[in-house]
């Protein structure tokens, strides 16, 4: 039996729509492998949806922490993209709508929030609630840097998938 929700509608197994904020469309997908989940869970998930941007901001901060560490996934995802010597070098440079004089924080700041996954049977604290994938120049870049969230909009873990 599926669960009915004011927001959602009959969650299934999958639900998807196109959130748009800023200049920036975003897919927005709830999976679920229960067709019982918890309301509450399904109330933070849709609290979630409600402030993406302010989510996102969030996310790209933790991203900007990270600058620190010369291993971490979002200097390796930087690495590769900002490689001069990229066949891509120009298209990732006119992607970066920013100019501040750091070129990291620029390319960070100017990334596109292309998806959130939402998976609310992952309720719990430090669990994966949900998944923001970024790219810098989607539409010519397979690179993305992914960060999981739990429920309390934590970041539990950092990806580079290239």
């Amino acid at each position: 039996m599926a669960t009915e929700h004011d927001y959602f509608g009959i969650v299934g197994d999958y639900w998807s729509e196109m959130i748009e904020y800023a200049d920036q469309r975003v897919e927005v997908v709830l999976e679920t492998e229960d067709d019982e989940v918890p309301i509450p869970a399904l109330d933070s998930a849709a609290a979630l949806v409600s402030e993406l941007e302010l989510a996102d901001d969030e996310v790209r901060n933790a991203f900007v922490s990270q600058l620190d560490s010369g291993s971490s996934p979002a200097v390796q995802f930087l690495n590769v993209l900002l490689d001069p010597e990229s066949e891509l070098a120009e298209e990732i440079e006119d992607a970066i709508g920013r100019d501040s004089g750091d070129r990291q924080i620029d390319a960070l700041r100017s990334m596109t929030l292309v998806r959130v996954d939402l998976r609310p049977e992952l309720f719990g604290e430090g669990e994966a609630f949900a998944e923001f994938e970024y790219a810098l120049a989607p539409d010519e870049t397979d690179e993305r840097l992914i960060a999981t969230i739990d429920v309390g909009r934590e970041v539990v873990d950092v990806r580079f998938e290239g």
